[in-house]
């Protein structure tokens, strides 16, 4: 799937990374979506690399997950830490990202289908200059759970370094049910490929 440019700023670049936690402004320089990327991480991350795109940690090397927390598209207050004791699925999305269209049937289907396993699904949506943007995304694409609106990137770089951190739109990343970062893919995924990354998770008493 081709890279997506970003409305409201030209780019020579098809994509970009994002880069360490720094700077807020740092994500406004995201200049695009695509549909894989780099697995960044050190030598503290001890993730596997999976060849379906989906790096995965081992329990007893998980970090938690920073916190994650603030106004909703829908002006609600959104907490991740809420959902501690359910698996979450957390999804950073823009409405001008196409890969993100895309994939957005496959994690409705799978939202509501896992609800009953005590899985969460969350976004993040960033880049998107107005909420209604994204909330015309979330009724077109019947997104049954909430997302936060964060237009400038700053959830995403509350992320540990050498944690499986966001990099690029979309990432999607599972946190197991001790709210410790457990996967993380940073490409589009599919029904398939989404069950195959929480499944296991569920799975874990």
């Amino acid at each position: 799937m081709s890279a997506c440019r970003v409305p409201r700023r030209r780019v020579t670049r098809r994509r970009m990374l994002l880069p360490a936690a720094g700077a807020a402004v740092a994500a406004v320089l995201l200049s695009a979506c695509g549909s894989g990327g780099t697995s960044g991480g050190s030598e503290q991350t001890k993730f596997v690399q999976g060849k379906d795109g989906v790096d995965t940690v081992k329990p007893a090397d998980r970090q938690p997950v920073p916190d994650i927390s603030g106004e909703s598209t829908k002006g609600e207050h959104l907490d991740i830490a809420d959902y501690k004791g359910k698996v979450v699925v957390l999804n950073i999305w823009g409405s001008w990202c196409a890969p993100c269209i895309a994939e957005a049937p496959n994690f409705a289907k799978v939202a509501n289908e896992t609800k009953d396993e005590g899985v969460q699904f969350l976004g993040i949506n960033t880049r998107d200059s107005k909420k209604t943007q994204a909330v015309s995304f979330e009724e077109q694409h019947k997104v049954p759970y909430p997302s936060l609106y964060d237009p400038m990137g700053k959830q995403m770089l509350r992320f540990p370094k050498g944690s499986l951190n966001p990099q690029a739109i979309p990432t999607t990343i599972a946190i197991d049910r001790k709210g410790r970062i457990a996967a993380r893919a940073l490409t589009p995924l599919s029904e398939k490929e989404l069950r195959k990354m929480i499944d296991p998770l569920i799975a874990e008493k």
